[in-house]
């Protein structure tokens, strides 16, 4: 329509202004790009939060992946054109006068744009960060502590905003989101986050929830694809546009699809379900080497060490199903990881230690 294209007309102005008078603030802008990549939820925010707080971080997976699914699905029903593509192919410039938009190694997502899926995610995991540290302080009954309180809250909620303005500016800079679609995801995603302050069901949800909410996820995702490709409208029309116009062929990643996300969320919600309701999860984080600080301590230092290793897993992708299939299973193993496999270890350590100094 006129008026979305005007909206994005208006956009590519300001990815033209970010472009031009932002240059030297690239490297920063680009690790903040990084820094709201929902991945980053499940291999640095959750091992840190689940340890220190173990309703939290099963909250935090818990709006990550719905946040997620959310977002694939008003990615599918609003249509959104990327500006690195949509100035090639939009014939509102005359005389084919189309702006030069500068692609980067992050630019070239292969899924529709609205709304962002790096700040839809960023907002509902710092949102959950902010609503846990806060609720340590508002038990604080006494005058000096509700002043600190108050103190607490402005300087968090700061910090909120500017990490969220931050990944919006981010995305917009390397032309991979219209300024409109970034600000949809940041709110989208405070919405989702906001939801799951009111659902406590999930912190004693069984495996069987899990699985049952996994395969209504996944259902409901492929049957709304395929009830719209037999209507003739293909979910996957962005895939080919990023091909095209994609600067440099290697930039493009399958990672970035809209199913990679569903498998890879969906692998971390069975992954959390699993170590949740295992025995090994009941015997160290239920046991009582849980309340200790050293005991927590190290649980955060293994997980994260030994996440970072997944990075050095990489997943074939000449077959695509098998694609998928593996980043499930690599996807689950994280979470599990972090609530059984490396507690459990940490347990065994520390009660072997304590029978040899007996």
């Amino acid at each position: 329509s006129i008026q979305m294209d005007l909206l994005h007309s208006n956009g590519v102005l300001i990815i033209q202004h970010l472009q031009r008078d932002y240059r030297a603030y690239q490297d920063f802008l680009n690790f903040m790009s990084h820094v709201g990549d929902p991945r980053n939820i499940f291999s640095i925010y959750f091992p840190l939060w689940f340890q220190l707080n173990q309703v939290v971080g099963t909250k935090m997976i818990w709006v990550a992946v719905i946040g997620d699914w959310f977002n694939l699905i008003f990615k599918w029903i609003l249509f959104g054109h990327r500006p690195y593509w949509w100035v090639q192919e939009t014939m509102i410039y005359p005389n084919q006068s189309n702006p030069c938009l500068e692609q980067f190694p992050i630019t070239c997502e292969t899924g529709p744009g609205s709304p962002s899926g790096h700040a839809m995610g960023s907002s509902c995991v710092w949102y959950v960060m902010v609503t846990a540290a806060l609720s340590y302080t508002v038990r604080w009954k006494d005058k000096s502590a509700v002043t600190l309180h108050r103190l607490t809250w402005s300087f968090l909620w700061s910090i909120f905003w500017i990490i969220q303005i931050s990944v919006c500016i981010s995305r917009v800079f390397i032309a991979t989101h219209f300024p409109h679609q970034v600000v949809l995801g940041v709110f989208a995603g405070i919405l989702v986050a906001e939801a799951f302050e009111h659902t406590p069901a999930i912190q004693t949800a069984s495996l069987r929830m899990y699985i049952k909410t996994n395969l209504f996820l996944f259902i409901f995702a492929l049957g709304f694809y395929l009830s719209l490709k037999l209507l003739d409208i293909d979910l996957l029309w962005s895939v080919p546009k990023a091909k095209k116009w994609c600067a440099n062929p290697d930039w493009i990643n399958i990672d970035t699809t809209p199913f990679a996300g569903l498998v890879r969320n969906l692998g971390a919600l069975f992954g959390l379900g699993l170590g949740i309701n295992s025995e090994m999860f009941i015997t160290s984080c239920k046991g009582k080497n849980s309340c200790k600080i050293s005991f927590r301590i190290l649980c955060i230092a293994a997980s994260l060490a030994t996440l970072q290793l997944y990075n050095f897993v990489k997943i074939p992708t000449h077959t695509e199903c098998l694609f998928y299939i593996l980043s499930f299973c690599k996807s689950a193993a994280m979470p599990l990881t972090v609530v059984a496999l490396v507690p459990y270890c940490v347990h065994s350590l520390m009660r072997t230690t304590e029978k040899k100094l007996n």
